[in-house]
């Protein structure tokens, strides 16, 4: 997920999401681990991660009985939450760790027809990416819609927009990150491998994450 959070509800906003929301993310079966990064620049921008048991986590029943109950400081919080892009993913590939001091997102897209020529030229290149210094992990996710209804948390947001794929790069060193987004992250070498021209690149700090081991 990523969202703008202005800075007069800044304080307010990590309060709840570190103390009420992750705690409650983290008590419900198949949540493993929370993360939240903000912006690398210092701006409004915020990027949170949530690593599940499965892809069917999403749409089960304990779940769902909370996105349609949120509490009263969730119902004041979300509102708040400006330009909110949700994806609920599939793990297309993964190396290495999942959290690091700063991460690199990269939201795109295949062009047209070539979806599966992208997967073939990213998961070998993520293998090699790992020898790379200042990289921790990296981690390629694709967009799939669940099958349930509207919840009460989307209803209070707004529409959310998503994103198609996603890659995630974390690391340990800034200017690699920034390096990397302006060369093989970059949207010239995406698109050669197959992607579609528009993506949109972020760089973050790291905030709070947690397991359920923690917060119990």
């Amino acid at each position: 997920m990523w969202w703008d959070i202005a800075p007069d509800v800044r304080a307010e906003f990590e309060h709840w999401h570190s103390h009420e929301h992750f705690p409650e993310r983290l008590g419900l079966p198949g949540f493993h681990r929370a993360s939240r990064w903000t912006s690398a620049s210092g701006g409004e921008g915020v990027f949170v991660m949530y690593e599940l048991a499965s892809y069917e986590t999403l749409s089960s029943p304990d779940y769902l009985a909370s996105l349609n109950a949120p509490s009263p400081w969730s119902a004041q919080m979300m509102p708040h939450h400006r330009h909110m892009v949700r994806s609920q993913c599939r793990v297309l590939a993964s190396r290495g760790a999942g959290v690091a001091r700063q991460a690199l997102t990269v939201r795109l897209s295949p062009a047209s027809g070539r979806g599966a020529e992208l997967l073939a030229a990213l998961k070998p290149r993520m293998a090699q990416w790992m020898g790379l210094p200042g990289l921790a992990g990296v981690h390629l996710l694709r967009h799939e819609t669940p099958p349930i209804a509207t919840t009460t948390e989307q209803r209070i947001r707004g529409a959310d927009q998503t994103a198609d794929w996603v890659l995630v790069a974390c690391g340990y060193d800034a200017a690699m990150l920034g390096e990397l987004a302006q060369t093989l992250f970059s949207e010239d070498n995406l698109t050669k491998l197959g992607a579609r021209p528009g993506q949109v690149n972020g760089l973050y700090a790291l905030s709070h994450s947690a397991t359920v081991p923690e917060i119990q």
